[in-house]
């Protein structure tokens, strides 16, 4: 019986990897016109005025987000000061959301690469590590690598010490039913990794060998997720997101014509080994 041939990719999401294209990747196109009419974000916060490009003073701050009356008044800076200063509160006030854990410093290392990255995607260990501990700590039925495990243990022909490749679609349909990893426990809003990623765009999930010996066997499973770092206008609109300074900052440095810095892709990977019995 033909056998499937390693490294195989498994699965992949019907969302591509690189859509340079999607909602949340846009920038610099929005006016001032159409942040404060059609986002509601005419006032950002007590420092700046993006749109006359004016330091305010204590003295004439707002009380209110939604006061507008003072705009104009206050010394007038360039808008590459503009851009350092809402960056530098755009970083304070990630704080909120990455409160303890070793991936709390993320967020403002994100951050500072939209600031200077210029779109370029964003890579780093400490992701590729919180993926693998998400995914080989979930032992839920849900979890994909332990659907993987048991489809393969069923699937494998002990004669002929292979995985047949006309099962190669047991492993596909099993991940479907199961949940893909992603950053959305209750711990996640509080250890910085549901700021940086919560939710991903894309994943392949592939295997990368398998050895079979007598009525063990051996895989080697990679994933690889993407995310985007971006706000699209429906994320904007949503009062979970719009009533947080964090987040209209973030909205207006990415959207506004003036300003348009590049979201980017968030890269990360895992390699799992998992072993077993078949039949």
């Amino acid at each position: 019986m033909a056998a499937l041939q390693f490294p195989c990719t498994i699965f992949t999401t019907q969302n591509r990897m690189d859509d340079y294209c999607a909602k949340d990747m846009r920038y610099g196109d929005l006016t001032e016109a159409q942040l404060t009419s059609q986002y509601r974000l005419d006032y950002l916060y007590d420092r700046v005025d993006p749109y006359t490009l004016t330091r305010r003073s204590s003295m004439v701050r707002p009380q209110s987000m939604f006061c507008c009356n003072l705009r104009g008044q206050g010394e007038k800076i360039t808008r590459q000061q503009c851009a350092a200063i809402m960056f530098d509160e755009f970083r304070q006030l990630s704080r909120l959301f990455s409160v303890y854990g070793s991936y709390r410093h993320l967020i403002e290392k994100m951050i500072t690469h939209m600031q200077n990255g210029k779109g370029t995607p964003f890579r780093d260990l400490s992701l590729d590590r919180a993926l693998k501990e998400q995914i080989f700590n979930d032992k839920t039925k849900n979890s994909t690598l332990l659907r993987i495990r048991d489809t393969l243990k069923k699937q494998i022909i002990r004669e002929d010490k292979n995985y047949p490749i006309k099962d190669k679609d047991e492993l596909r349909k099993t991940i479907l039913e199961g949940k893909l990893p992603k950053f959305d426990r209750f711990q996640d809003n509080f250890n910085g990794m549901g700021i940086t990623v919560h939710g991903i765009w894309a994943t392949h999930i592939s295997i990368k060998s398998l050895h079979i010996d007598n009525d063990r066997y051996r895989a080697v499973v990679h994933y690889k997720v993407q995310d985007h770092f971006g706000l699209d206008s429906d994320d904007i609109l949503k009062t979970k997101f719009s009533q947080f300074h964090f987040f209209r900052i973030w909205f207006v440095l990415q959207r506004y014509t003036q300003f348009g810095f590049k979201p980017f892709m968030t890269n990360i990977a895992a390699t799992i080994k998992i072993t077993g019995a078949h039949k």
